[in-house]
């Protein structure tokens, strides 16, 4: 008898779109080319069925190669904006991060999880010179960013946990937290203080503040993220005059949540692995 899971019958899974999926999941910003060979071994399958995969992507336009290394193409952010429309959560908050933004005159985002990166699901950005140069659609290393801390602070311990042991830990800069165990505490830090600012862990010159986006139900659904240059902004007014604004937008943004939304808000927050 086969197998029964809350999403259907084996009969129901379709091997090859799951493969299609592991080869696009491959490409990581720092590793954004890549040869048949290293895809293949990235998406841990051989290179036969890879080079398949990857010829239809080229042919549907989704990616492209000089003959020796394969890249996606910007086309491929069109299957993540359709998710991320059908969910409305961007029409929801930009208003309000407008507002933020506005206020602030600094760069606005609001981030999911998915697995071990933060994906950006909205922006607002200030008439400033200097900007926060991120995109809505751009995946970074979740550890390392105060979005990824509030995302993570909302898993369950078993959850963390899990994440953690999975995790391999990049020193972008000198301030960049590597260490498991002090990662684990600054986390739980977050989840009892239901803030984290990270400075210039990822990026010399850049330090942020984030701060969670709940459901109806009290569920940690997004991130809301103030983030701007450093000489700019010190800590001490990031944690002053940035704090309170931003818990208010988040609130704000909470309360137009519809309740429809929350039976959605699972497919929002990105999975835990993947």
């Amino acid at each position: 008898m086969d197998a029964v899971t809350e999403e259907g019958t084996d009969r129901d899974y379709v091997a090859s779109l799951a493969r299609g999926l592991s080869v696009i999941r491959a490409f990581r910003r720092d590793r954004p080319s890549m040869t048949l060979s290293e895809i293949a071994r990235a998406a841990d399958m051989n290179r036969a069925a890879a080079r398949r995969l990857l010829i239809t992507l080229v042919r549907e336009g989704y990616a492209e190669t000089d003959g020796k290394y394969f890249r996606l193409r910007p086309r491929i952010l069109e299957l993540g904006f359709s998710a991320l429309s059908s969910l409305s959560f961007a029409e929801i908050a930009e208003p309000v991060m407008d507002d933020l933004s506005a206020s602030l005159e600094e760069t606005v985002l609001a981030a999911v999880l998915d697995g071990e990166w933060c994906v950006y699901v909205a922006r607002s950005s200030s008439q400033r010179v200097v900007s926060v140069d991120l995109d809505v659609g751009s995946r970074l290393p979740a550890f390392a960013m105060s979005t990824g801390r509030v995302l993570l602070a909302a898993l369950s311990d078993e959850e963390l946990d899990r994440w953690l042991r999975d995790f391999r830990p990049i020193k972008y800069t000198e301030h960049t937290i590597t260490s498991k165990s002090k990662l684990r505490a600054d986390i739980l830090r977050v989840r009892e203080a239901g803030w984290s600012i990270v400075d210039e862990e990822y990026e010399i010159g850049f330090r942020s503040l984030s701060v969670p986006i709940r459901d109806q139900g009290g569920t940690v659904v997004a991130a809301l993220n103030v983030c701007c240059p450093s000489p700019r902004v010190s800590l001490e007014r990031m944690r002053e005059e940035f704090l309170p604004e931003a818990l208010a937008a988040a609130a704000e943004i909470e309360r137009s949540l519809p309740e429809a939304y929350a039976r959605r808000a699972p497919e929002l927050r990105g999975r835990v692995h993947g």
